[in-house]
């Protein structure tokens, strides 16, 4: 049998980013599931005790790991104005699009899917704006 070498997933540039959008939504969305998965077994765990009904905990807390993600990825995109044109304006349309997202899903469902909802919908938009946003300008400043 042949030893075939795997390469490294996450894949990162020199400069400690992930190199590819699929790396960086993967990365988010694998911290997402997880934070998602935690706070279900907290849930369950507080309404079994009977401290609180099972879903009234904001889903927005599944954000834990993924924004984690973005101020490692923030911090190895070097100094500059450019990183911070990218960080607040894919913040800005991650909240808008997962406020939007939230408030639509809320109408039918209690707070902890809607806040997971709108935590997914943030997380996705603030991953695609800030990884074409943070190239597209680097490569408009030189």
């Amino acid at each position: 049998m042949t030893d075939a070498k795997s390469e490294r997933r996450p894949r990162r540039d020199p400069n400690g980013r992930l190199a590819t959008v699929g790396d960086l939504l993967g990365t988010a969305a694998a911290g997402l599931v997880t934070d998602v998965v935690l706070l279900l077994a907290f849930e369950t765990v507080l309404s079994l005790t009977r401290v609180s009904h099972f879903g009234q905990t904001s889903g927005w807390l599944a954000l834990i790991l993924p924004l984690w993600l973005f101020t490692e990825e923030f911090r190895a995109a070097g100094f500059g104005a450019h990183r911070i044109v990218a960080a607040v304006l894919g913040a800005g349309f991650g909240v808008a699009a997962g406020m939007t997202f939230a408030g639509l899903v809320a109408a039918e469902f209690p707070r902890l899917v809607s806040g997971f909802a709108g935590a997914a919908a943030c997380t996705v938009v603030y991953c695609l704006v800030w990884f074409y946003g943070l190239r597209w300008l680097n490569h408009r400043t030189g």
